[in-house]
């Protein structure tokens, strides 16, 4: 079984020369595929990797992929801004000699904005690409692990939904075992309905199509068999390699049908507190089907 489910996250770290970088990777439920992107600027280029990296791994879900990279500061050459230090200099010295502030130090000077430049080194295109290769080869490793968490989530849903479907059959089996009884209450049902036509003095066509009538409502073979075939169908997909989160809920929607119709067709209570019940089941059977890829 590979059931997969939506949520879940990955992360991968990586180092190049004086470069290295950390490659988030999150998902949440979705109806479909949306794969989001966020970066350092001069890394525009990684969204498509992410774009693709995701497509090729999940058909649904919202995909937040952050990269976060770093440049060793060595990686750049600093130096002293002369006309800015002259300018603090020149707006200060007033101050200075008319006593009301001390003479500022040189750290002081230094820290100051603008005074300190740093200049980044010249990176050829080579370099770059190299290291956009390898911040996309993590980016890769990101999405496996996310995809490894989604799994686990699958594998965790799989005996529930299993159950569930479990459930429902043993429901349909008692709805099956209490819908055998109707004959001899339509039976009944009927004569008395007969008597009070044949007192009305009826003809026998509309005793035949009252007669008809009543066994159409009470008739529940058709709705069970195609719970029974929905339940097949269900375990089928659970079981499936592919994905089956869109098929699961639009089976869920059938299963629902079919309930409905149960109930509406009941004649006991008792099967209306079999079709109440199968109902609540399959309610339940939706919500966690929303988490499946």
């Amino acid at each position: 079984m590979a059931l997969s489910g939506m949520t879940g996250f990955g992360r991968a770290e990586g180092a190049l020369g004086d470069w290295t970088w950390a490659i988030e990777a999150r998902s949440v439920n979705g109806r479909n595929l949306e794969t989001r992107f966020k970066a350092p600027p001069g890394f525009e280029a990684l969204e498509k990797a992410i774009r693709d990296g995701s497509q090729a791994r999940f058909q649904r879900g919202q995909v937040n992929v952050s990269v976060q990279a770093r440049r060793a500061e060595s990686a750049g050459a600093a130096s002293v801004n002369i006309d800015q230090l002259e300018r603090y200099l020149a707006a200060v010295t007033p101050y200075v000699k008319a006593k009301r502030v001390k003479r500022p130090t040189a750290d002081g000077l230094l820290a100051l904005r603008g005074v300190i430049e740093v200049t980044e080194a010249a990176e050829d295109p080579e370099a770059r690409a190299a290291l956009e290769q390898a911040i996309a080869a993590s980016i890769g490793q990101a999405l496996d692990a996310l995809k490894a968490a989604r799994l686990e989530e699958g594998a965790a849903l799989t005996p529930v939904l299993t159950g569930m479907i479990d459930r429902v059959e043993s429901l349909v089996a008692a709805a099956g075992t209490e819908a055998a009884a109707h004959p001899v209450l339509i039976k009944e049902r009927f004569a008395g309905r007969m008597a009070e036509l044949l007192g009305q003095a009826a003809s026998e066509e509309r005793i035949v199509q009252e007669a008809a009538a009543m066994a159409t409502r009470a008739d529940v073979r058709e709705e069970l068999d195609r719970l029974a075939g929905h339940i097949a169908a269900a375990r089928t997909l659970i079981a499936s390699e592919a994905a089956a989160g869109r098929r699961l809920d639009f089976l869920t929607q059938e299963f629902m049908r079919e309930a409905n119709t149960l109930c509406s067709k009941s004649a006991t209570p008792a099967l209306t507190a079999i079709g109440l019940d199968l109902k609540a089941v399959i309610e339940q059977f939706r919500e966690q089907v929303q988490n499946v890829e």
